[in-house]
This record gives C-alpha cells, sequence and structure tokens, in this order.
C-alpha cells in the first residue's frame, strides 16, 4: 500500500477510537529541542536564524510539537489527540532518510495511567490490520522500574541520579558503569588533598563567598561527600547488578516473575505485578509480545512504560510503531506542573 493511502487508512482507525485530529506547526523554536536533549543533539537537527535572530529548526520530533501545543495554549485537562506528518532529522547512518513520515496519537492531561497505556497499545494495533506483514514482535519495557531499581541500589545518591539521567545514552551509560565498577574518577591523591583543605575550611569565616557559594555551602557539600564513600567493590557488585538486570528479557507473561526473582536474589526490596503491564497475551495476532529490561533508550523523555512493534514484511523487518509514556515532558518544556502523557507514532512506508 503506498504511504498516503496507508495514512489515510490508519488516520481513519485513529479517528474511529475517538482521537480528535490537530494541526501541528513544522518550524519550531530550537532551544526547545536543545533544552530537551542537549548540545550534542544540535547536529541532528535541521536549523535556521530568522529575521528577529532567533533559531528556528525543522520539527525533529512530532511529540515534543504536540506537548508544546498543550502548554503554549495553556490547555487543561484530558485530550485525545492525532496528528500526522513529516519529522526531519539527520542521521549518522548515511543510508537513513532525513524525512520520517508518521502519524501520531497521544493522551494527555489523564490521571487513569494504566487505561491510557492499553488504550494507546490498543490503537497501535488496530492501525496495524493496515500493514500487510507476515509475522513480528511487541517489544514491552518500562523506564519506571529501572529508575526504581538504581534508587534501591546502596550507591551514592550522586550515583543514581547519573546512572538515571543518563541511562538513554547507551555507550555513555556504559562508560559510567566502567567507572563505577573501577573507581576511575576517584583519585585518591586528589581526596586526601581536598580533605586538607576541608578542615583547612572549618576553621575560616563560614559566612566568606567563593565562587558564589559561601564556605558553609561548600564544606555542606564536601561533608556528604566525606560521609557518602563509594568502595572499588562496591561499585563492582553493583555494577553486576545492573548488567544482569539490563538483561532480563522474556515472554510478557512471564515478566512479573522473572522480576520478582531477580529481585529477591539480589535483596532488592521491589515487587511487581504481572497486572502492571499493560499486556498479558505472549501472542497477540501475529505478534510475539516480549519484555525487555534494556528497551527505552531511544529517547530521553521516556518515563514509563515503552513498547515498539516491529514486523516482517517481505522478507524485511520493519520497525513500524513506537511509543511510550513521557509523564514529564511538559514540564520539562516548561510547565509549573507535571503533565501525564502518554502516545504513539506509527512510521509510514511503502
Amino acid at each position: 500500500m503506498k504511504s498516503k493511502n496507508l495514512s489515510d487508512s490508519i488516520l481513519k482507525t485513529v479517528k474511529s477510537n475517538g482521537f480528535k485530529y490537530i494541526e501541528l506547526p513544522s518550524v519550531i523554536e530550537a532551544n526547545h529541542i536543545v533544552q530537551r536533549s542537549g548540545e550534542s543533539f544540535r547536529k541532528f537537527i535541521f536549523s535556521f536564524t530568522d529575521q528577529g535572530g532567533n533559531e528556528l529548526c525543522l520539527r525533529p520530533d512530532l511529540t515534543i510539537v504536540s506537548c508544546l501545543r498543550y502548554l503554549e495554549n495553556n490547555l487543561k485537562g484530558k485530550e485525545k489527540i492525532f496528528y500526522n506528518g513529516q519529522a526531519y532529522r539527520k542521521s549518522e547512518n548515511k543510508k537513513d532518510s532525513i524525512v520520517r513520515n508518521q502519524v501520531g496519537f497521544e493522551i494527555i492531561g489523564s490521571r487513569n495511567e494504566k487505561n491510557d497505556d492499553k488504550e494507546i497499545i490498543n490503537t497501535s494495533l488496530k492501525s496495524l490490520k493496515n500493514f500487510n506483514y507476515s509475522s513480528g514482535e511487541i517489544t514491552i519495557g518500562n523506564v519506571e522500574i529501572f529508575n526504581l531499581l538504581i534508587s534501591k541500589l546502596d550507591i551514592p545518591k550522586r550515583w543514581k541520579l547519573r546512572l538515571s539521567r543518563h541511562f538513554w545514552r547507551e555507550d555513555y551509560f556504559n562508560d559510567l558503569l566502567k567507572r563505577l565498577e573501577t573507581n576511575s574518577d576517584v583519585d585518591p591523591t586528589i581526596v586526601e588533598i581536598d580533605k586538607k583543605r576541608y578542615f583547612r575550611m572549618l576553621k575560616d569565616d563560614q559566612s566568606t563567598i567563593i565562587a558564589n557559594r559561601t564556605i558553609n555551602e561548600i564544606l555542606s557539600r564536601f561533608d556528604k561527600k566525606i560521609k557518602d564513600p563509594r568502595r572499588p567493590s562496591k561499585g563492582r557488585n553493583i555494577s553486576k547488578v545492573i548488567k544482569e538486570f539490563l538483561k532480563i528479557k522474556c515472554p510478557i507473561n512471564n515478566a512479573a516473575k522473572v522480576l520478582n526473582k531477580f529481585f529477591k536474589k539480589y535483596k532488592i526490596n521491589l515487587l511487581v505485578d504481572q497486572r502492571y503491564f499493560p499486556i498479558s497475551k505472549n501472542k497477540i495476532n501475529k505478534l510475539n509480545v516480549t519484555f525487555s529490561a534494556a528497551f527505552g533508550r531511544q529517547l530521553e523523555y521516556y518515563t514509563g512504560m515503552v513498547f515498539k512493534i516491529d514486523i516482517k514484511s517481505k522478507s524485511k523487518i520493519i520497525n513500524c510503531c513506537n511509543g511510550g509514556r513521557y509523564d514529564k515532558l511538559i514540564s520539562d518544556l516548561g510547565s509549573k506542573k507535571q503533565t501525564p502523557a502518554v502516545g504513539a507514532a506509527l512510521n509510514l512506508v511503502n
């Protein structure tokens, strides 16, 4: 089916599920993207400067544009919306297209999170009927479980923040684990010098300002580091636990059992109910359903349930759908309060 016909068919399917169609702008302020994804992401966007000197860019992601619309229009309460169009993003792989044709749909501002997660997946599955495929797989992950695991580990708070913040940056995350294992970022000589400075500064006037902070503030922060040490042996054990967790992959109906066995093995105070997951069947139509603890590292803004659907069509494996929960995205874009949101995007291919 050609992309235009496929798009029209999917739009009809999504609309029949009670979603309202909206138009999204093709150009947005570049800082919205850079602030969310960091300066390193700038090389992937198509940006330019307008007459007023403002840096603009073609939208590299439809979800961020949709959430900006919700924020800038001061919208309140639940919205079920859908849209279609092109996203423009450069890639390090020269074979990848810079233009992505997508149909997206979202539920924003609803507190009925588990039902909303299921509705987004069910809408994706109904839309999938418009694709011609022989088999496929739904991969389910959950970023929230990973963050809960990290919060329970016996490591300094600063390390918990690092690991949670950089989960989506796989290469850098793996580098962090190496540093955790070896203590390579802690120089014993520097630590001893810092301790001597610490004891000298205890005798100084605590209200004295150094680098925009009082001596009292500096000492308070360093005091926490002294009381929150990191030993190489502990780092190696923690890294082992994290790596083993990320290797967990199983049929979805076995996810809770496998996770709870893992938590019990390492005496981690967590328990997962099978009803926590939006799907309980191992096979839906022609799709196998799998849980993967490592899945969810594609985009920084995911906060909970994540999923993707890969299908086999004409002997090729095609990623046709991606989605998940991003409860912090609207507040990260500037809202004073956190707004629940979950959605998915179908990639249109000929």
